[in-house]
């Protein structure tokens, strides 16, 4: 058996510079994040310009806060991220049903 001595390979990044495991969550929801932003860019075509001021705040807020939880928080940073989306479908649905935004 020549390949029963192989060493095993951890699957575990390693920061080199704490010797911490560095978690891939919060990659995870910053790409959710940054990815949603598209959709809040382009809600001016079915929302009012200051709904749209107001969906791009929140969206700010949103990746501000992903920076926030990247250490303490990493699982919460995709929360957000589904949130992100979440929220945005809500506001534009809500807003098209209750004050009537068409295009």
């Amino acid at each position: 058996m020549p390949f029963s001595r192989r060493r095993r390979v951890r699957a575990v990044a390693i920061d080199p510079a704490t010797g911490r495991t560095i978690s891939p969550w919060p990659f995870v929801g910053l790409v959710l994040v940054v990815s949603s932003l598209f959709l809040y860019a382009f809600s001016g075509l079915l929302a009012p310009g200051w709904a749209v001021a107001v969906l791009l705040v929140t969206w700010l807020v949103m990746f501000v806060l992903v920076f926030v939880w990247w250490t303490p928080h990493p699982r919460r940073t995709v929360v957000l991220g589904v949130v992100a989306y979440l929220w945005w479908f809500a506001a534009i649905t809500a807003g098209g049903l209750l004050l009537d935004w068409t295009a």
